[in-house]
C-alpha cells in the first residue's frame, strides 16, 4: 500500500496545508495541484513579463518552510506547480535547497507545450494533458521532488502508484483505480467536506476541513481518508460529491487509461474512511487533450445596493446613467433580490483595459450623489482584470520527456495500445414520473465553456425517485438559463447519481458565476421546495417563486411540474 496525500487543490489554496499535512501523520507522497484553466492564463501573462517565470511561485514559498521536513520524513513531493515552465521551477527548487543547506533530488516532466505559433496563433498558452509515466520515471530515478507542467490532475496520484507497484501500460484496471483516487484528491478539501451540500452535518460545521489522503493498493483499490484530528469528514457522500465534479459521461478519458465511472463502488470502511473498489479501465484514446488559453479582453464589475421602494425604477436609472457614461458595448446588469431590496451588479467586458477599468468603475462611483435615493456601492473603484477564453483541441498521443535528478533526460513513449472510447449515450429520461426526491446532494463546476451538475441521492429508494423525476426536460425547467442549450444527462447507478452537462453555458464573459460553482445548489434548492409542495408542506423560502434576476426566470408553476 502507498499512502498519498494532497496539500493543494488550486493556485491560492490554503498556504499552511503543506506543513499541516507533513505534521499530521504518516505519508509516503504529498501532492499539490495548482493548474486550473484560469491558472494557465495567469502563468502565461507572468511569462510575458518575465520569461524565467510561468510557474506557481506560491509553491516555492511553501517549500521554503517545509522542504526540509519532507526530506527528513522521507515524504516525496509531486506537483504540477511547474505550469508553463517546469524546468524553471526545478532550477528554482535546486537553488532553494542549496540556500537551505539541503540535498534534494529534483526531477521534472516536460513536453506538454504545443507549438502555439504554428497550431494556435494568438494563444497565450497551449498545452497537452500528459499522463503519469513521466512522474513514475523520475521517482524510479530517486527524485525527492517531481515537478510537472500540464499533466492531468489525477496523474499526480497515478504516477507515484505506478512507481511503487511497478504497473505497466496495460494494467488498465489498476491505473483506472488510481485515477479515481487522483480525481478524488485533486481538489483538496472538496473531498473532506469543502463546498459540501450537507456541510451542516459535519462535526465542525465545515469550518476547516482537512486535506484528503488515498491509501492505494496494488490492485488499484483505494481507501480515502484524512489525518486524525483534522476538520470536515470523509464519508460516502463527501467522496461522491467530488467524483461527480467536473465530469461528463461515464467514460472518463485520460492519457493512460479510460476510467469507467459507472463501475466505481463506494463503501464505508470505518470513521473517516471510504473504500473505493471495482473500478474498470480500458485502453486510452489515441489522442491527447490540448488546452488552449487565449487572452480575450478585460472585465470589471461594480455592485449597487438598492433598498426601499421603486426597486425596478432605481435599477433602470442606474442602467441608463452608466450606459450614457461609458456606452452600451459589453455592459451587462444582474439584479438579485434581497430580503429588503436588491443588489444591482453592473459588469463590463472590453478589449480595452482602460475602458473596462477605471473609466467604468469611476463612472459608477461618480453616481453616488447623483442617482437613486439611498444610493451606495459595495466597493471603491477598481481596475479591470484580464479574462481568457479556454478551448480544447486534440493531438495524437506523443512522446515526452522526464528529466531525472542527475539531469539525464528519459524519453517517455506514447502508449502503443489505444482505442477510441465507446461513450455511453446521453439518457434524457422519459416523461418525468412520480414525486421529486426528498433530499439530494449536488456539486457543479466548469470545463471551459461547459458546465456540469452532478446530483446524487443518499439511498436506493431516493435514487429511484431522482432517476425517474429529474429528466433533462425537468432540469431545464428548474434552471431556465440552460433551456435551449445542448444538454446531456448520464446515469451513474453505483453512485446513485445523475450527471448533467450543459454545453456552452459559460461562454459569455458576463457570467456572474463563470465557473458554475453555484449552479448545483440552486438546483438543489428548487428540488427541495418542490418536494415540500408535493408533501403538502408550506414553502419555507422563496426559491421556487423568486427570480434569480430581473426577468424572474426561475418562477415555477408547481401545477406544471408534476407535483
Amino acid at each position: 500500500m502507498i499512502r498519498i496525500g494532497n496539500a493543494s487543490g488550486f493556485y491560492g489554496d490554503r498556504f499552511a496545508a503543506w506543513q499541516e499535512m507533513l505534521d499530521g501523520g504518516p505519508l509516503d507522497v504529498l501532492t499539490g495541484d495548482y493548474l486550473a484553466e484560469l491558472t494557465m492564463l495567469i502563468l502565461g501573462r507572468d511569462r510575458l513579463k518575465d520569461p524565467s517565470l510561468g510557474y506557481a511561485r506560491t509553491f516555492l514559498r511553501q517549500m521554503e518552510q517545509c522542504l526540509g521536513t519532507a526530506l527528513d520524513r522521507g515524504v516525496r513531493i509531486v506537483t504540477n506547480a511547474g505550469g508553463l515552465n517546469p524546468e524553471g521551477l526545478a532550477a528554482a527548487l535546486d537553488s532553494l535547497a542549496a540556500r537551505l543547506g539541503l540535498r534534494a533530488g529534483i526531477g521534472y516532466v516536460a513536453g506538454d507545450a504545443a507549438d502555439r505559433d504554428a497550431a494556435y496563433p494568438g494563444a497565450l498558452a497551449a498545452n497537452a494533458y500528459l499522463g503519469a509515466f513521466g512522474i513514475a520515471s523520475c521517482l524510479d530515478a530517486g527524485a525527492d521532488v517531481v515537478v510537472t507542467g500540464r499533466v492531468t490532475d489525477a496523474s499526480l496520484v497515478v504516477g507515484p502508484a505506478i512507481a511503487h507497484f511497478g504497473w505497466g501500460r496495460t494494467d488498465f484496471d489498476a491505473l483506472a483505480g488510481a485515477t479515481v483516487a487522483g480525481h478524488v484528491l485533486e481538489c483538496g478539501p472538496q473531498a473532506t467536506g469543502g463546498n459540501f451540500s450537507f456541510f451542516t452535518e459535519l462535526p465542525d460545521g465545515g469550518r476547516r476541513p482537512g486535506f484528503p489522503i488515498a491509501e492505494v493498493h496494488v490492485d488499484g483499490s483505494t481507501v480515502i481518508t484524512k489525518h486524525p484530528r483534522t476538520g470536515g469528514a470523509v464519508n460516502v457522500d463527501t467522496v461522491t460529491a467530488q467524483l461527480v465534479y467536473e465530469v461528463g459521461g461515464p467514460a472518463y478519458l485520460g492519457p493512460d487509461v479510460v476510467t469507467h465511472l459507472d463501475s466505481v463502488t463506494l463503501a464505508s470502511d470505518g470513521p473517516d474512511r471510504v473504500r473505493v473498489t471495482g473500478v474498470r479501465g480500458t485502453p486510452p484514446p489515441p489522442t491527447l487533450k490540448v488546452g488552449v488559453n487565449t487572452l480575450a479582453g478585460f472585465r470589471n464589475a461594480m455592485t449597487f445596493v438598492l433598498v426601499g421602494l421603486d426597486i425596478e425604477a432605481k435599477a433602470a436609472l442606474v442602467r441608463a446613467q452608466l450606459e450614457a457614461a461609458v456606452g452600451t458595448d459589453g455592459l451587462a446588469f444582474t439584479l438579485t433580490r434581497t430580503d429588503d431590496g436588491a443588489l444591482l451588479r453592473a459588469q463590463i467586458h472590453d478589449a480595452d483595459g482602460k475602458r473596462a477599468g477605471r473609466a467604468f468603475s469611476t463612472a459608477a462611483v461618480e453616481l453616488a450623489l447623483a442617482s437613486y435615493p439611498g444610493c451606495f456601492l459595495t466597493t471603491p473603484p477598481s481596475d479591470a482584470s484580464p479574462y481568457g477564453v479556454f478551448t480544447a483541441d486534440a493531438v495524437p498521443q506523443r512522446e515526452h520527456v522526464a528529466v531525472h535528478p542527475d539531469g539525464v533526460p528519459a524519453a517517455i513513449p506514447a502508449p502503443t495500445i489505444t482505442a477510441a472510447p465507446e461513450e455511453a449515450a446521453s439518457v434524457p429520461g422519459g416523461p418525468s414520473q412520480g414525486r421529486p426526491p426528498r433530499e439530494v446532494g449536488t456539486r457543479s463546476g466548469d470545463k471551459g465553456p461547459d458546465a456540469n451538475v452532478g446530483v446524487w441521492a443518499r439511498s436506493d429508494d431516493e435514487y429511484a425517485r431522482l432517476r425517474a423525476w429529474l429528466t433533462a426536460d425537468r432540469f431545464a425547467e428548474l434552471l431556465p438559463e440552460t433551456a435551449g442549450r445542448p444538454l446531456e444527462r448520464y446515469e451513474l447507478p453505483n453512485l446513485r447519481a445523475v450527471n448533467f452537462v450543459v454545453r456552452g453555458l459559460l461562454a459569455s464573459p458576463a457570467q456572474m458565476d463563470p465557473q458554475a460553482k453555484g449552479l448545483g445548489e440552486r438546483l438543489r434548492a428548487q428540488i427541495a421546495e418542490l418536494s415540500r409542495v408535493a408533501a403538502g408542506e408550506p414553502l419555507v423560502t422563496e426559491v421556487a417563486r423568486r427570480a434569480t434576476g430581473p426577468a424572474r426566470a426561475s418562477e415555477i408553476n408547481v401545477n406544471q411540474m408534476g407535483v
